[in-house]
């Protein structure tokens, strides 16, 4: 027997699974790290830290498999994405912690390109909005603000990238400097419609070409893992982006499927195929993946809190001690009791994009119980994919029929029927809830004959629930309505202070 590793590397721990031929997960090994808030509205991670951990799982995924490294046919990385680090290629070290993709010190940054009339060239050459969430700003406040670092630059003597390109370095022992079409396109630096570095994004933003990674396709074998590891001797032959992985990971491989993730944020993606299609709605255009000489488009709506706002209920609030309590927590209650909770601790994503909105909880009477502020938050979930999905159908022409779920807080029954009566469309739930891990193992595999084709993956998607809308309309008419008053009360709120 041979299996398929996946190394997946998220925004608040890192996982290693280990996947057979049906895509059943084997084993799991996962361990959360640290999360460090300079200032407010900043969050960085620490990239050693990161390589620590998951270079840890890797060897204990094996360990509870049972398994070797010569047992292991492939291994592919998902990735948090647009999360920077930027680190001295002859020392190998990071020259400062990594910005997360949530770090919003780079807004103002942002307003100034967008006030001297560039968010056009942006969106049009990356299919991206002008936002601090993009790598391409981070790299730009590094070297501006990390002593020497702009020196040592333009020198040749940094380089930069993604956390998938931060574990190849380290995987292959400093060897491999790449990234892949579907990270690369999340950096406001790549021109997606040419597959390209672009040299006027990087004139805007300051960003030396010699600090950026190769851009290879998702599907291919990219070198051997150091014999030093765990795993050493595996071919390195899946690489793409947490949210293009588990799109394929729920074989949302023709055009028009749609999947939304709930992990520390949410991400609709629908593939839109071989067509890079622009919205008008506030969406993102991306590239989803490259396989077999084929380079496939998806629409994006990001949402930047998701299943972190029940981290915060229990890490800031200490309403519960386990993520998973809350549910129950949710369930003491009938309703939200007139609670409305807006999860805009970094910022609105799509399809508001407002940096400077900020969390907010209306409607607390003398009444109100932890039971209400945790079904508001769970609700405050399903309310930002709702928006997202009315974006998403006003780009597609054609509303979603289905909406395929994964991820941790997709395991929450209560969640996906709410969000099923607020969508008024079934929410369909896998077997496999694992779906990101497993579309960087399908990616690794299918490079290696593992998996012969995409065919042959898609027997292996099975169904284990489907929520159908049971609220009366009327009801979700009314609910979504309030929330929309709750949008617009968190939204400028850090702005309006400021000025």
């Amino acid at each position: 027997m041979s299996y398929v590793v996946a190394l997946d590397q998220g925004t608040t721990s890192s996982r290693a699974i280990v996947f057979d031929r049906q895509g059943q997960v084997v084993s799991v090994a996962q361990k959360e790290f640290r999360q460090i808030f300079p200032q407010p509205g900043w969050v960085e991670h620490d990239p050693d830290e990161i390589w620590a951990t998951q270079a840890g799982v890797a060897i204990e995924a094996l360990g509870l498999a049972k398994i070797r490294a010569r047992d292991v046919a492939a291994v592919g990385i998902t990735n948090q994405r647009e999360t920077t680090v930027v680190w001295d290629r002859q020392t190998g070290q990071p020259v400062c912690n990594a910005i997360v993709w949530q770090d919003r010190r780079t807004a103002a940054m942002c307003d100034r390109l967008r006030a001297d009339g560039r968010a056009d060239t942006f969106r049009e050459k990356t299919g991206l909005v002008l936002d601090a969430y993009f790598s391409g700003t981070k790299i730009a406040w590094i070297l501006d603000n990390v002593p020497g670092a702009r020196a040592k630059a333009e020198a040749g003597q940094l380089a930069f990238g993604t956390v998938d390109s931060w574990l190849a370095h380290k995987l292959s022992s400093g060897r491999l400097h790449i990234t892949d079409v579907s990270n690369a396109s999340r950096t406001l630096l790549f021109d997606i419609h040419r597959r390209a570095w672009d040299d006027e994004l990087l004139e805007l933003l300051g960003v030396p070409r010699s600090m950026l990674p190769e851009v290879r396709s998702s599907s291919e074998v990219y070198g051997e893992i150091s014999t030093s590891l765990a795993i050493g001797g595996a071919p390195l032959a899946g690489i793409v982006g947490d949210q293009q992985a588990a799109t394929m990971g729920q074989v949302c491989v023709e055009a028009g499927l749609a999947k939304n993730t709930y992990g520390t944020g949410c991400f609709l993606l629908m593939n839109t195929g071989t067509e890079a299609r622009a919205s008008h709605n506030n969406l993102l255009t991306t590239i989803a993946w490259e396989r077999a000489g084929t380079l496939h488009y998806a629409l994006e709506g990001s949402v930047f809190v998701g299943g972190a706002i029940v981290q915060w209920l229990r890490d800031g609030l200490k309403i519960i001690r386990h993520a998973e309590e809350v549910e129950a927590l949710a369930r003491s209650v009938e309703d939200n009791g007139g609670v409305y909770l807006v999860p805009a601790l970094a910022g609105l994503g799509a399809p508001h994009w407002d940096p400077y909105a900020r969390g907010t909880l209306l409607g607390i009477t003398r009444g109100t119980t932890d039971g209400h502020v945790a079904r508001a938050a769970l609700e405050g979930i399903a309310y930002q994919v709702a928006d997202l999905v009315s974006a998403m159908n006003k780009d597609a022409g054609t509303p979603l029929a289905e909406l395929r779920v994964d991820g941790g807080a997709a395991a929450n029954d209560l969640l996906m029927q709410f969000q099923a009566d607020i969508l008024r469309v079934p929410v369909v739930r896998p077997t496999v809830l694992e779906t990101t891990a497993l579309g960087a193992a399908y990616m690794a595999g299918l490079a290696v004959g593992y998996w012969q084709s995409v065919d042959e993956i898609a027997q292996n998607w099975q169904v284990d629930r489907r929520f159908e809308p049971q609220m009366p309309e009327a009801d979700a008419q009314r609910l979504r309505d309030r929330w929309d008053q709750a949008v617009g009360r968190s939204k400028a709120w850090e702005q309006d202070e400021q000025a």
